[in-house]
């Protein structure tokens, strides 16, 4: 045992609430129904119950930080005055304002003035009208469905203490009797994950000037009494450059003269060649994640000094099974007779990744709720080994968990002969189209007839209060089966008719009848589990509920055939018939960790097929299969990529190649980087990739120009994710500039993404400027390319 007794912690709390109050809150807000002030006490409120949680569980300390009203990242931004000089923001503007206006964007003229909590957020004492901005670029966090805004640098980025919320926060978390650890995000990370916006500049150079801002904000920590503080510099798990390397241990020799104790944070993966850096940095404490990097625990023994704390993550984050103590006593009591300096525990990452807790769960299978652990559960496990390794373990707390276990490894609920019968005899092949390429296209124009420049949308579109409604009610039982279908049967009809109206070529049915892109299709796949509380959160305000996959996939019967075909029969234009993708449901689930996540793909995969198959089979001449997670999944270390892109992408093409030639497959990707994998992705083979582009300027398109990706590509020419509509000409310089690097023939148009979160009026006002653009440019680039005898590659 331990010679110090062992404390516990936790990285992060989720920061919704257990039935989405921030969300509610930030709505509201955001439609002018509730003001700044009234906004700030529900977040007040939720931070206080947080707290109190993390003190009834024993937790040493309140973690206060890791709370945003949008994304932590964005809260850093402000914190150390880096807001991006391109917003024009003027002193006397409030900064909640300002940090929505970087988080969703601003309109530009008089309208602009009425902000999000309904108060003018105009810049200058006269309330003149400022520029329009579109919103900063988000991307995903590490190898999470998180999504993270994403810091601009140039060379005439500043920094300075700029935000008094952080320390607000501690002050209030001490007012509520709290022993306080803070949690920042490192210098070295926050630059890392940022984004040069001038050719040629290297934004580590800017790190000597941040580095004197948090050895301001450290000084001011201590000075208020914080007993530790907690960074976070996950880039230690990657494959950092050298000049990134060696540039942590100037820099934590800085800020330690700050004089705080500071708890260096890494998670998500192995420290590898790290290791020897992570323990020598001058700082009090080292936290690694002994879930995702296990590996690091021993070699972390070896190298860390005996005075140093050590912080052990032995807790899974990132999902939600329950924790196997005995297995983690086992492990933990090794590293507590080795180590002989200060010992805590924790969750391996935030739990801002799992659920809050599963005490309103009353609807869930009774077994398989015995398996779980949300993040106040979670707690309670860091609680029971803290007893256990304290020398007063709780025998019940224990034998409960001991049960669940062995539970769910005897359970006849998780594996089925039949799938596994269908996996093993696969014939050779079977993730292989049966033409080529330029066939399939040249057989595909035939059959769709669609001109230069093809008009559509990624797959939703506005979930109203009414759609909402109606899908609750059903599902309570409250409204029959033809009631709810004719209501969504008149919502796909509107849908259809005002795409027809704005003149697009490939319509969509809208999907009102799907609560999530996840959840939709694991509610009629074998082998899932479903929360009614089960919150997420994704970015800002969006909440996702994973489903939870604890057994072998298959598909019963088919999930969208109906829905799809109906609203073919109402139009003459393609529809497009739409899916998720297999490593997109594998990512965006709680998946089971009791085979290979290999293995779970593939099963998902053939169960995708057949609705594939389906769907061509009911007349549906264009399928789209949506994986924006394939990115995501990516190890974060080099060394693991070509098995995971192995298996990813052939599970792609396994739920895609049972089609004909001239039936068209597109996929979506979004918000993440995508030009490291081309190769692996243009070897997807779909016929047409549509994928993010608006927020980076056209940037992500750069590579797939370069790398001459050979299938056709929708770039996004506007931010769904903004309430903002571009105008005419700002979508048309987009396509321009992607008509540089693509050939124009086998360029698509497109929102960057699907439309549920946004409303009706802004949808159509948005899609009535992108075919107005995209019909403007057809005559043109039609006319030239007919004066051309041997056509143009580009215009």
């Amino acid at each position: 045992m331990a010679q110090l007794p062992v404390s516990t912690h936790t990285l992060g709390f989720p920061r919704m609430g257990a039935h989405r109050e921030l969300k509610a809150a930030l709505e509201k807000h955001w439609r002018g129904d509730m003001t700044a002030q009234a906004l700030e006490a529900v977040g007040a409120e939720l931070r206080a119950r947080h707290w109190q949680a993390q003190r009834e569980a024993g937790l040493a300390f309140a973690t206060v930080g890791d709370f945003a009203y949008y994304d932590h990242v964005a809260n850093h931004i402000q914190l150390l005055g880096a807001e991006p000089a391109r917003y024009g923001f003027s002193p006397d503007q409030p900064e909640l304002a300002r940090y929505f206006n970087m988080a969703r964007g601003k309109s530009g003229g008089a309208a602009a003035c009425q902000g999000e909590s309904g108060h003018s957020t105009c810049s200058g004492a006269a309330g003149a009208p400022h520029a329009s901005q579109f919103a900063l670029e988000m991307t995903k966090w590490f190898d999470t469905n998180y999504h993270y805004l994403v810091p601009e640098f140039t060379p005439a980025t500043t920094f300075r203490l700029a935000s008094e919320r952080l320390f607000g926060e501690v002050a209030e978390a001490q007012a509520l009797g709290h022993p306080v650890k803070a949690v920042l995000l490192g210098p070295l990370s926050f630059l890392y994950l940022g984004k040069e916006k001038a050719e040629g500049f290297d934004r580590l150079s800017l790190l000597q000037p941040l580095l004197d801002v948090y050895e301001q904000i450290l000084a001011r920590l201590k000075g208020q009494g914080v007993a530790w503080v907690q960074i976070d510099e996950p880039i230690l798990g990657l494959d950092l450059p050298d000049a990134w390397r060696h540039a942590f241990e100037p820099s934590y020799w800085q800020l330690n003269r700050a004089g705080a104790q500071v708890l260096l944070v890494t998670y998500f993966s192995p420290l590898q060649d790290n290791t020897r850096l992570a323990c020598q940095l001058p700082v009090a404490g080292l936290h690694v994640d002994a879930v995702r990097a296990p590996e690091d625990l021993v070699a972390v023994t070896d190298w860390l000094p005996s005075h140093k704390l050590l912080s052990v993550g032995i807790v899974d984050g990132r999902n939600i099974w329950r924790t196997d103590l005995d297995a983690a006593l086992e492990r933990l009591a090794a590293i507590a007779a080795k180590h002989q300096g200060p010992l805590w525990i924790a969750p391996s990452c935030s739990l801002l990744h799992v659920p809050v807790g599963l005490a309103s769960e009353d609807r869930l299978d009774a077994e398989v709720k015995s398996w779980l652990a949300f993040a106040l559960e979670k707690l309670g496990e860091l609680q029971t080994l803290q007893s256990a390794l304290n020398g007063q373990p709780d025998t019940a707390a224990l034998a409960t968990s001991r049960a669940a276990i062995d539970s769910r490894r005897a359970s006849q609920r998780v594996h089925r002969p039949d799938v596994a019968q269908r996996l093993d005899s696969a014939p050779a092949g079977a993730d292989q189209r049966d033409a080529p390429f330029p066939v399939r296209q040249a057989a595909q124009r035939q059959r769709l007839q669609l001109p230069l420049l093809p008009t559509t949308t990624i797959g939703s579109f506005p979930q109203t209060q009414e759609i909402r409604a109606a899908r609750a009610a059903f599902k309570r039982g409250d409204q029959a089966l033809d009631t709810y279908r004719a209501a969504m049967q008149a919502e796909i009809e509107q849908a259809v008719r005002m795409q027809e109206s704005l003149g697009l070529d490939v319509l969509v049915h809208g999907e009102a009848e799907r609560n999530d892109m996840v959840e939709y299709f694991g509610e009629q796949l074998d082998g899932f589990a479903f929360t009614a509380n089960g919150w997420v959160q994704s970015y800002g305000s969006r909440c996702v509920k994973p489903p939870i996959l604890f057994g072998d996939v298959a598909r019963p019967r088919p999930m969208t055939v109906d829905w799809t075909a109906f609203a073919q029969s109402l139009t003459p234009r393609p529809m497009k018939g739409m899916l998720t993708g297999p490593i997109t449901i594998l990512q965006w689930s709680f998946v089971r960790d009791d085979q290979p996540r290999s293995r779970t793909a593939e099963q998902i995969a053939w169960a995708i097929r057949d609705e594939v198959t389906d769907l061509e089979g009911a007349g549906i001449g264009i399928i789209q299969i949506d994986e924006p997670a394939i990115r995501e999944g990516l190890p974060l270390r080099h060394a693991a990529w070509k098995a995971y892109l192995q298996w990813a992408t052939r599970a792609f093409r396994i739920s895609a190649s049972g089609v004909r030639a001239d039936t068209q497959i597109h996929t979506h990707m979004c918000y993440s980087e995508f030009n490291d994998i081309l190769p692996e992705i243009a070897a997807m083979d779909a016929d047409v990739i549509t994928i993010e582009t608006s927020r980076s300027d056209m940037e992500l398109l750069r590579g797939f120009g370069e790398f001459q990706y050979p299938n056709e590509i929708g770039p996004g020419v506007y931010d769904i994710h903004s309430p903002r509509v571009p105008g005419v000409q700002e979508m048309r310089r987009l396509l321009e500039k992607a008509a540089q690097v693509v050939p124009v023939e086998n360029l698509w148009v497109n929102p960057d993404c699907g439309l549920k979160t946004r409303g009706w009026p802004e949808t159509e006002a948005a899609l009535r400027n992108m075919v107005d653009a995209t019909r403007a440019l057809r005559r043109e680039w039609t006319t030239l390319n007919a004066a051309e005898p041997e056509g143009v590659a580009n215009v």
